[in-house]
Protein backbone atom coordinates (compact mmCIF):
# COMPACT_ATOMS: atom_id res chain seq x y z
CA UNK A 1 0.00 0.00 0.00
CA UNK A 2 1.38 3.43 -0.66
CA UNK A 3 2.68 5.89 1.70
CA UNK A 4 1.51 9.08 1.91
CA UNK A 5 5.12 10.44 2.64
CA UNK A 6 8.55 8.79 1.44
CA UNK A 7 12.05 10.52 2.42
CA UNK A 8 14.82 9.62 0.02
CA UNK A 9 17.54 9.88 1.34
CA UNK A 10 20.93 9.19 -0.71
CA UNK A 11 23.79 7.71 0.77
CA UNK A 12 27.65 7.35 0.26
CA UNK A 13 29.55 5.85 3.69
CA UNK A 14 26.86 6.95 6.04
CA UNK A 15 26.86 3.39 8.07
CA UNK A 16 27.45 5.59 11.29
CA UNK A 17 24.19 7.89 10.39
CA UNK A 18 21.60 5.46 9.08
CA UNK A 19 20.33 4.45 12.21
CA UNK A 20 20.12 7.68 14.21
CA UNK A 21 18.73 8.63 11.25
CA UNK A 22 16.15 6.64 11.48
CA UNK A 23 15.02 6.70 14.77
CA UNK A 24 14.92 10.81 14.67
CA UNK A 25 12.77 11.01 11.05
CA UNK A 26 10.32 8.06 13.23
CA UNK A 27 10.12 10.13 15.52
CA UNK A 28 9.20 13.57 13.99
CA UNK A 29 6.58 11.63 11.90
CA UNK A 30 4.52 9.86 14.37
CA UNK A 31 0.55 9.91 13.03
CA UNK A 32 1.84 9.99 9.31
CA UNK A 33 1.84 7.27 6.80
CA UNK A 34 5.45 7.16 5.93
CA UNK A 35 8.14 5.04 4.32
CA UNK A 36 11.72 6.08 3.91
CA UNK A 37 13.81 4.63 1.61
CA UNK A 38 17.62 4.73 1.65
CA UNK A 39 19.37 5.12 -2.35
CA UNK A 40 23.13 3.98 -1.73
CA UNK A 41 25.50 3.88 -4.18
CA UNK A 42 27.54 0.45 -2.87
CA UNK A 43 29.27 2.46 -0.11
CA UNK A 44 32.11 0.46 1.03
CA UNK A 45 31.80 0.87 4.81
CA UNK A 46 28.99 -1.23 4.38
CA UNK A 47 25.85 1.51 4.46
CA UNK A 48 23.45 -0.94 2.48
CA UNK A 49 24.29 -3.96 4.92
CA UNK A 50 23.40 -1.45 7.99
CA UNK A 51 20.39 -0.07 6.36
CA UNK A 52 18.94 -3.61 5.56
CA UNK A 53 19.76 -4.59 9.04
CA UNK A 54 17.51 -1.95 10.22
CA UNK A 55 14.62 -2.55 7.50
CA UNK A 56 14.29 -6.37 9.15
CA UNK A 57 12.83 -4.64 12.53
CA UNK A 58 11.24 -1.74 10.68
CA UNK A 59 9.45 -2.45 7.35
CA UNK A 60 8.90 1.05 6.59
CA UNK A 61 12.92 1.10 5.32
CA UNK A 62 14.31 0.06 2.70
CA UNK A 63 17.48 -0.09 0.64
CA UNK A 64 17.75 0.82 -3.01
CA UNK A 65 21.24 -0.51 -4.13
CA UNK A 66 22.93 1.12 -6.52
CA UNK A 67 26.35 -0.50 -8.53
CA UNK A 68 28.71 0.90 -10.94
CA UNK A 69 27.28 4.59 -10.65
CA UNK A 70 27.29 7.52 -8.60
CA UNK A 71 25.82 10.93 -7.85
CA UNK A 72 23.28 12.70 -5.49
CA UNK A 73 20.82 13.84 -8.00
CA UNK A 74 20.83 10.51 -10.05
CA UNK A 75 20.08 8.83 -6.90
CA UNK A 76 17.70 10.89 -5.85
CA UNK A 77 15.31 10.45 -9.09
CA UNK A 78 15.79 7.02 -8.43
CA UNK A 79 14.64 6.72 -5.29
CA UNK A 80 11.43 8.79 -5.66
CA UNK A 81 10.47 7.25 -9.15
CA UNK A 82 10.68 3.86 -7.07
CA UNK A 83 7.74 4.99 -4.77
CA UNK A 84 4.33 6.04 -5.80
CA UNK A 85 4.05 8.61 -2.35
CA UNK A 86 2.11 11.77 -3.68
CA UNK A 87 4.51 13.79 -1.27
CA UNK A 88 7.97 13.27 -1.40
CA UNK A 89 11.14 14.54 0.98
CA UNK A 90 14.82 14.58 -0.73
CA UNK A 91 17.27 14.71 2.77
CA UNK A 92 20.82 14.10 3.58
CA UNK A 93 21.40 11.27 5.89
CA UNK A 94 24.07 12.84 8.25
CA UNK A 95 21.74 14.50 10.76
CA UNK A 96 22.24 17.98 9.22
CA UNK A 97 18.77 18.99 8.32
CA UNK A 98 16.07 19.27 10.57
CA UNK A 99 13.76 16.32 10.49
CA UNK A 100 11.60 17.76 13.00
CA UNK A 101 10.52 20.47 9.87
CA UNK A 102 9.02 17.36 7.99
CA UNK A 103 5.39 17.66 9.44
CA UNK A 104 5.09 21.28 8.60
CA UNK A 105 6.32 21.06 5.15
CA UNK A 106 3.69 18.13 4.69
CA UNK A 107 0.92 20.26 6.30
CA UNK A 108 1.76 23.08 3.54
CA UNK A 109 1.87 20.75 0.59
CA UNK A 110 -1.89 19.41 1.84
CA UNK A 111 -3.67 22.61 1.07
CA UNK A 112 -2.56 22.35 -2.24
CA UNK A 113 -1.16 25.90 -2.68
CA UNK A 114 2.35 25.12 -3.77
CA UNK A 115 4.15 22.16 -5.34
CA UNK A 116 7.33 22.62 -2.96
CA UNK A 117 8.90 23.97 0.44
CA UNK A 118 12.06 24.34 0.88
CA UNK A 119 13.55 24.20 4.45
CA UNK A 120 15.80 27.77 4.44
CA UNK A 121 18.89 28.44 5.76
CA UNK A 122 19.22 31.86 4.93
CA UNK A 123 15.99 33.40 5.99
CA UNK A 124 14.89 34.90 8.88
CA UNK A 125 15.04 32.08 11.73
CA UNK A 126 16.95 29.46 9.79
CA UNK A 127 21.60 29.18 10.27
CA UNK A 128 24.31 27.71 8.66
CA UNK A 129 25.49 26.46 12.29
CA UNK A 130 29.38 26.24 12.62
CA UNK A 131 29.93 26.91 9.16
CA UNK A 132 33.75 29.18 9.09
CA UNK A 133 33.47 32.33 7.13
CA UNK A 134 34.92 31.06 3.89
CA UNK A 135 32.34 28.48 3.27
CA UNK A 136 29.01 30.89 4.30
CA UNK A 137 30.38 33.35 1.66
CA UNK A 138 30.66 30.81 -1.30
CA UNK A 139 27.43 29.40 -0.34
CA UNK A 140 26.06 32.94 -0.47
CA UNK A 141 27.97 33.40 -4.02
CA UNK A 142 26.47 30.14 -4.99
CA UNK A 143 22.69 31.24 -4.40
CA UNK A 144 23.25 34.44 -6.26
CA UNK A 145 24.65 32.92 -9.20
CA UNK A 146 21.60 30.49 -9.03
CA UNK A 147 18.91 33.05 -8.51
CA UNK A 148 20.19 34.26 -11.89
CA UNK A 149 18.87 31.12 -13.87
CA UNK A 150 15.67 30.06 -11.60
CA UNK A 151 12.98 32.05 -12.54
CA UNK A 152 11.85 32.25 -8.92
CA UNK A 153 14.08 34.29 -6.38
CA UNK A 154 14.95 32.19 -3.56
CA UNK A 155 16.66 33.18 -0.04
CA UNK A 156 18.05 29.22 -0.49
CA UNK A 157 18.11 27.92 -3.57
CA UNK A 158 21.21 25.38 -2.95
CA UNK A 159 19.44 24.38 0.49
CA UNK A 160 18.86 20.19 -0.92
CA UNK A 161 16.21 19.81 2.08
CA UNK A 162 12.58 19.83 0.40
CA UNK A 163 9.78 17.93 0.27
CA UNK A 164 7.88 18.14 -3.27
CA UNK A 165 4.76 16.89 -4.65
CA UNK A 166 4.73 14.00 -7.28
CA UNK A 167 3.04 15.56 -9.82
CA UNK A 168 5.26 18.91 -10.15
CA UNK A 169 8.56 16.54 -9.99
CA UNK A 170 6.85 14.28 -12.41
CA UNK A 171 6.33 17.46 -14.57
CA UNK A 172 10.10 18.56 -14.34
CA UNK A 173 11.87 15.50 -14.63
CA UNK A 174 12.46 14.25 -18.17
CA UNK A 175 14.15 17.67 -18.45
CA UNK A 176 16.46 17.47 -15.23
CA UNK A 177 19.92 16.80 -15.71
CA UNK A 178 20.33 14.26 -12.81
CA UNK A 179 23.93 14.81 -12.55
CA UNK A 180 25.92 16.26 -9.31
CA UNK A 181 24.69 17.57 -6.15
CA UNK A 182 21.87 20.09 -6.39
CA UNK A 183 19.04 18.17 -7.50
CA UNK A 184 16.88 20.73 -5.91
CA UNK A 185 18.20 23.31 -8.57
CA UNK A 186 17.75 21.18 -11.10
CA UNK A 187 14.47 20.43 -10.41
CA UNK A 188 13.43 23.83 -10.33
CA UNK A 189 15.34 25.03 -12.74
CA UNK A 190 13.98 21.97 -15.19
CA UNK A 191 10.24 22.78 -15.03
CA UNK A 192 8.33 23.81 -18.02
CA UNK A 193 6.21 25.95 -15.67
CA UNK A 194 7.68 27.79 -12.51
CA UNK A 195 6.73 26.00 -9.33
CA UNK A 196 4.88 27.25 -6.48
CA UNK A 197 7.34 27.64 -4.01
CA UNK A 198 7.15 28.10 0.11
CA UNK A 199 10.32 28.43 2.46
CA UNK A 200 10.51 27.56 6.32
CA UNK A 201 13.60 28.20 8.19
CA UNK A 202 15.96 25.64 9.82
CA UNK A 203 19.42 25.84 11.49
CA UNK A 204 21.77 23.57 9.59
CA UNK A 205 23.43 21.27 12.54
CA UNK A 206 26.65 19.71 12.89
CA UNK A 207 27.41 16.48 11.15
CA UNK A 208 26.47 13.21 13.01
CA UNK A 209 29.14 10.97 12.07
CA UNK A 210 31.93 10.47 8.81
CA UNK A 211 33.27 13.10 6.95
CA UNK A 212 31.52 15.58 4.89
CA UNK A 213 31.83 14.82 0.55
CA UNK A 214 32.00 18.56 -0.13
CA UNK A 215 34.87 18.92 -2.50
CA UNK A 216 36.34 20.79 -5.56
CA UNK A 217 34.25 18.35 -7.84
CA UNK A 218 31.12 19.35 -6.37
CA UNK A 219 31.68 23.12 -6.91
CA UNK A 220 32.46 21.87 -10.45
CA UNK A 221 29.42 19.69 -10.57
CA UNK A 222 27.46 23.34 -9.82
CA UNK A 223 28.98 25.18 -12.63
CA UNK A 224 28.10 22.29 -15.00
CA UNK A 225 24.64 22.65 -14.12
CA UNK A 226 24.00 26.42 -14.26
CA UNK A 227 26.12 25.88 -17.80
CA UNK A 228 23.54 23.14 -19.10
CA UNK A 229 20.59 25.42 -17.70
CA UNK A 230 21.97 28.24 -19.54
CA UNK A 231 23.20 26.86 -23.04
CA UNK A 232 21.65 23.13 -22.48
CA UNK A 233 18.87 23.74 -25.23
CA UNK A 234 21.59 25.40 -28.00
CA UNK A 235 24.55 22.79 -27.25
CA UNK A 236 25.13 20.20 -24.94
CA UNK A 237 27.28 21.17 -22.05
CA UNK A 238 29.40 17.83 -22.39
CA UNK A 239 30.14 18.55 -25.79
CA UNK A 240 30.91 22.46 -24.91
CA UNK A 241 33.51 20.79 -21.80
CA UNK A 242 34.69 18.15 -24.75
CA UNK A 243 35.71 20.84 -27.11
CA UNK A 244 37.32 23.27 -24.65
CA UNK A 245 39.23 20.27 -23.76
CA UNK A 246 39.96 20.17 -27.18
CA UNK A 247 41.25 23.75 -26.88
CA UNK A 248 44.00 23.03 -23.99
CA UNK A 249 44.70 20.19 -26.22
CA UNK A 250 46.02 22.45 -28.84
CA UNK A 251 47.83 24.59 -26.23
CA UNK A 252 49.40 21.44 -25.11
CA UNK A 253 50.31 20.19 -28.60
CA UNK A 254 51.77 23.21 -29.83
CA UNK A 255 53.99 23.45 -26.46
CA UNK A 256 55.10 19.65 -27.05
CA UNK A 257 55.96 20.03 -31.09
CA UNK A 258 58.21 23.11 -29.60
CA UNK A 259 60.25 21.17 -26.92
CA UNK A 260 60.62 18.61 -29.14
CA UNK A 261 62.10 19.94 -32.49
CA UNK A 262 63.67 22.85 -30.80
CA UNK A 263 64.96 21.75 -27.55
CA UNK A 264 65.20 18.34 -28.36
CA UNK A 265 66.53 18.83 -31.92
CA UNK A 266 63.93 15.66 -33.29
CA UNK A 267 62.78 15.76 -36.73
CA UNK A 268 59.44 17.62 -37.51
CA UNK A 269 57.94 14.18 -38.64
CA UNK A 270 59.04 12.58 -35.23
CA UNK A 271 57.86 15.50 -33.10
CA UNK A 272 54.79 15.90 -34.73
CA UNK A 273 53.71 12.47 -33.67
CA UNK A 274 54.96 12.82 -30.66
CA UNK A 275 53.05 15.92 -29.97
CA UNK A 276 49.99 14.68 -31.48
CA UNK A 277 50.02 11.34 -28.70
CA UNK A 278 51.11 13.54 -26.04
CA UNK A 279 47.92 16.20 -26.66
CA UNK A 280 45.36 13.30 -27.68
CA UNK A 281 46.75 11.59 -23.36
CA UNK A 282 46.35 15.40 -22.23
CA UNK A 283 42.32 15.66 -23.86
CA UNK A 284 42.02 11.98 -22.43
CA UNK A 285 42.72 12.44 -18.76
CA UNK A 286 41.33 15.58 -18.85
CA UNK A 287 37.97 14.43 -20.49
CA UNK A 288 38.14 11.38 -18.41
CA UNK A 289 38.72 13.70 -14.85
CA UNK A 290 36.01 16.44 -15.67
CA UNK A 291 33.71 16.41 -18.77
CA UNK A 292 32.70 12.44 -17.93
CA UNK A 293 33.44 12.54 -14.40
CA UNK A 294 30.15 10.41 -13.93
CA UNK A 295 31.10 7.52 -16.00
CA UNK A 296 35.37 8.07 -15.07
CA UNK A 297 37.56 4.75 -16.08
CA UNK A 298 39.79 3.28 -13.60
CA UNK A 299 42.35 0.55 -13.51
CA UNK A 300 42.59 -1.67 -17.19
CA UNK A 301 39.28 0.19 -18.29
CA UNK A 302 41.23 3.60 -18.44
CA UNK A 303 43.77 1.88 -20.30
CA UNK A 304 41.62 0.55 -23.30
CA UNK A 305 39.40 4.12 -22.67
CA UNK A 306 42.67 5.63 -23.78
CA UNK A 307 43.44 3.12 -26.97
CA UNK A 308 39.64 3.73 -27.57
CA UNK A 309 40.20 7.17 -27.13
CA UNK A 310 43.32 7.16 -30.07
CA UNK A 311 41.45 5.10 -32.76
CA UNK A 312 38.46 7.56 -32.19
CA UNK A 313 40.59 10.75 -32.58
CA UNK A 314 42.69 8.97 -35.13
CA UNK A 315 40.07 8.70 -37.21
CA UNK A 316 38.46 12.16 -36.63
CA UNK A 317 41.98 13.68 -37.52
CA UNK A 318 41.39 11.69 -40.62
CA UNK A 319 38.27 13.07 -41.41
CA UNK A 320 39.03 16.62 -40.46
CA UNK A 321 42.30 16.20 -43.08
CA UNK A 322 40.22 15.21 -45.80
CA UNK A 323 37.15 17.68 -45.51
CA UNK A 324 39.20 20.44 -45.04
CA UNK A 325 41.25 19.62 -48.05
CA UNK A 326 38.21 19.05 -50.53
CA UNK A 327 36.23 22.47 -48.36
CA UNK A 328 39.78 23.89 -50.12
CA UNK A 329 39.56 22.15 -53.88
CA UNK A 330 35.87 23.25 -54.11
CA UNK A 331 37.46 26.94 -53.88
CA UNK A 332 36.72 27.65 -49.91
CA UNK A 333 39.20 29.77 -48.35
CA UNK A 334 41.57 28.43 -46.26
CA UNK A 335 40.42 29.68 -42.65
CA UNK A 336 37.10 28.49 -43.63
CA UNK A 337 38.08 25.51 -44.95
CA UNK A 338 39.88 24.72 -41.85
CA UNK A 339 36.72 25.46 -39.85
CA UNK A 340 34.63 23.19 -41.21
CA UNK A 341 37.22 20.74 -40.90
CA UNK A 342 37.52 20.91 -37.27
CA UNK A 343 33.90 21.04 -36.82
CA UNK A 344 32.95 17.85 -38.60
CA UNK A 345 36.10 16.26 -36.75
CA UNK A 346 35.18 17.89 -33.19
CA UNK A 347 32.09 16.81 -33.64
CA UNK A 348 33.25 12.94 -34.70
CA UNK A 349 35.35 13.17 -31.71
CA UNK A 350 32.66 13.93 -29.22
CA UNK A 351 29.97 11.39 -30.52
CA UNK A 352 32.22 8.53 -30.65
CA UNK A 353 34.15 8.69 -27.87
CA UNK A 354 30.85 9.08 -25.82
CA UNK A 355 29.90 5.61 -27.10
CA UNK A 356 33.10 3.41 -27.81
CA UNK A 357 35.26 5.16 -24.67
CA UNK A 358 33.08 6.34 -21.70
CA UNK A 359 29.70 4.44 -22.72
CA UNK A 360 27.34 4.16 -20.20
Amino acid sequence: MTSELTLVVPTYNEAGNVEAFTAKAAKALEGIDWELVFVDDDSPDGTAKRIRQIAEANPRVRCLLRVGRRGLSSACIEGIMSTGSPFVAVMDADLQHDEGLLPAMLDILRQNEVDIVIASRYMEGGGVGDWDAGRALISKLATGLTNMVVRTRLSDPMSGFFMVRRDAFEGSVRHMSGTGFKIQLDLIASSPEPLRIRELPFNFRTRHAGISKLDSHVALDFFQLLLEKIMGRVLPIRFLMFISVGGLGVVVHLMALGVALNVLGAPFGLSQATAVLIAMTFNFTLNNSFTYRDRRLHGMKFITGLLSFYLACGIGGIINYSLAVFAFDQGFSWWLAGIMGAAVGAVWNFATTSILTWRK
